[in-house]
């Protein structure tokens, strides 16, 4: 499931999207299921920009009042967003959320588990930044003092 979080839409199928949204939005409201394919595109696109309007797309779909079924969908893929945008606590709340109403959805759990991976992965990499920092400018520090002692 951790391919959710790594899998990008193409771009010609981003465009089909956006011009069946844009051409519906001229002609007033869009139905909510465009905004909703629209918006799934956008959380799997690879620009940061498109997965942020995807995710307000998102949570303009999820507070209306709607069938289970929709907002499971909506909560499932603001948590795909919000993974992409590495807001893990955001992603983590909405999962947990759709969770509540659904037990048992293995998808939810799935995303669930690649959402806390990414998380841990995130920190060790920071962590590892962190260390070679900290080594850098201690060898900085260790380099000025030999010359500090030649002098």
């Amino acid at each position: 499931m951790a391919e959710v979080l790594s899998d990008f839409v193409s771009d010609e199928y981003l465009q089909e999207f956006e011009e069946k949204y844009n051409k519906e939005k001229e002609q007033g409201t869009p139905p909510d299921d465009s905004k909703f394919q629209y918006a799934w595109c956008l959380v799997r696109s690879r620009l940061t920009s498109d997965v942020k309007k995807g995710v307000i797309f998102l949570e303009e779909l999820s507070q209306k009042p709607t069938d289970q079924s929709h907002r499971r969908d909506y909560l499932y893929y603001l948590a795909v967003g919000h993974a992409r945008l590495r807001d893990y606590n955001i992603a983590l709340k909405k999962i947990k959320s759709l969770l509540q109403m659904e037990p048992g959805n293995r998808q939810a759990q799935e995303l669930e588990k690649a959402i806390k991976s990414a998380m841990e992965s995130d920190a060790l990499k920071g962590a590892a930044i962190a260390g070679g920092g900290l080594i850098a400018v201690g060898a900085l520090i260790g380099l000025g003092m030999a010359i500090l002692r030649r002098n």
